[in-house]
């Protein structure tokens, strides 16, 4: 469930970057994982609130605590503000010695380690999908 939420957390927060309508998140097989909505509320795929997405790059859970924040150079940091990874250009995801952890395709296919697809985010920026790396289980 962690892993859903921080993937969905993570891809929230880029329609409130680009203030795009509600879209829907897609696990391996393209089954809805979750939804996202213009004021940057994140649902899980039954509609439950599960966290929030702010302008600023900060991620929250569904009761509004901080859980990360994402620097506008593409440092992840987590709630304490600690450098937890990277987010390269080019999709490239790295952890905080970077080593690359995952790729987020620009079609929005997320992809683990070994170039395995784990999610796809059409249409969401690449450094939000990113997110999805560094809160999860």
């Amino acid at each position: 469930m962690k892993k859903i939420l921080v993937l969905l957390l993570s891809l929230c927060a880029l329609c409130i970057a680009t203030e795009a309508a509600a879209q829907h998140i897609t696990d391996s097989g393209y089954r809805t994982v979750g939804h996202i909505k213009s004021d940057g509320t994140i649902q899980d795929a039954s509609y439950r609130t599960i966290g929030h997405l702010k302008s600023d790059g900060t991620v929250q859970d569904a009761s509004y605590r901080t859980i990360g924040h994402l620097k506008s150079d593409g440092t992840v940091q987590d709630a304490s503000y600690r450098t937890v990874g990277h987010i390269k250009s080019d999709g490239t995801i790295q952890d905080s010695s970077y080593r690359t952890i995952g790729h987020v395709k620009s079609d929005g296919t997320v992809q683990d380690a070994s170039y395995r697809t784990i999610g796809h985010a059409k249409g969401i920026p690449l450094s939000w999908a990113a997110f999805y790396f560094f809160f999860r289980d």
